[in-house]
């Protein structure tokens, strides 16, 4: 066992190795459903076979010894070092293998079941939802808003809350899955979507918004144009760069393109069914579905709410919209 729990710590270890070093592309996912798994399966086997054995080889150590006082007994020697406490509690210590393996089985499930099925924490690498969120925001995200989904497969077990325009979503970037991008939800399966002259309409229909004044961007050291506009029940911030053009460059020729129609002034789409349209607060900043395309109903983690921590700046803590 100590052989084949050396293969498998050392399976981890590589994988792990090789995701870090950018040679895989890792699935932290499928990684915690696999740890889960194996340490469960050393835990059964600690708690019904290895901890028993050793349980026994003590009690049968303290027999052998009461067995050994009691002859002793007989031929008139009652004063023996017989003091077994030491080597009982070696006969019980749990091997590195388990302890490493079953040992870390009830932390692992805990997480496994917190960020599969709760919330799961992100941290903001880009600028892409400024003002929104900020880089360095360390959010959290929860994961049965939209519904419960079995981890890896992502199939839906519960139908949870609709999407909603306006929500702030945590998403597997469509090009490459393994990869987690968050953006606002713009349109809904059946919106007509136009961002054009950077104003954007849903259903022929200018979204409200509101001039505010100049926003000073830490990360680029500059100023935007600064409103608020409301998609869904509450107001959110945009800002803008005048010096960029209103027309989208190198759009890919993603799935659904043909529902777009793009011009100098912009873009317009037509949502298809089971997808969403997604865009940055940073509006030309950000790569998003007017770039991409749309994001299937199958790619949806969860919901962003919170800002736990931003170690720059621990004003950023709090809810946002």
């Amino acid at each position: 066992m100590q052989f084949l729990t050396s293969l498998v710590l050392s399976a981890f270890v590589g994988y792990a190795g090789a995701w870090y070093t950018g040679f895989i592309d890792g699935n932290f996912a499928l990684l915690l459903l696999v740890a889960t798994v194996v340490t469960g399966i050393y835990w059964l086997a600690e708690r019904f076979v290895f901890l028993p054995q050793r349980q026994r080889a003590a009690a049968q150590l303290a027999a052998e010894t009461a067995q050994r006082r009691a002859e002793l007994a007989k031929m008139g020697i009652d004063k023996v070092d017989t003091n077994i406490k030491e080597a009982q509690e070696k006969l019980l210590m749990q091997p590195w293998w388990l302890d490493w393996t079953a040992g870390l089985f009830p932390v692992i499930i805990v997480v496994f079941i917190l960020r599969s099925f709760l919330f799961e924490p992100f941290k903001i690498p880009s600028g892409s939802m400024i003002p929104t969120l900020h880089i360095g925001d360390l959010i959290l995200v929860n994961k049965f808003h939209y519904g419960i989904r079995l981890p890896v497969a992502n199939t839906k077990l519960t139908e949870g809350t609709p999407v909603q325009r306006g929500d702030v979503m945590v998403f597997r970037y469509p090009p490459k899955p393994s990869v987690d991008y968050i953006k606002r939800v713009v349109g809904v399966p059946g919106d007509e979507v136009a961002y054009l002259n950077k104003k954007l309409s849903i259903n022929g229909k200018e979204v409200p918004s509101q001039d505010l004044p100049d926003f000073f961007d830490e990360s680029t050291m500059r100023y935007f144009k600064h409103r608020s506009e409301t998609l869904g029940a509450k107001p959110h911030q945009t800002i803008q760069d005048d010096d960029r053009p209103a027309f989208v460059p190198g759009a890919d020729q993603f799935v659904g393109r043909e529902n777009c129609n793009y011009t100098v002034e912009g873009v317009t789409c037509k949502v298809p069914a089971g997808h969403y349209f997604m865009m940055g607060d940073n509006r030309d900043n950000s790569l998003d579905s007017r770039y991409w395309g749309f994001v299937p109903d199958a790619n949806i983690v969860g919901k962003a709410f919170f800002v736990w921590m931003n170690f720059g700046n621990l004003k950023r803590i709090g809810a946002f919209d």
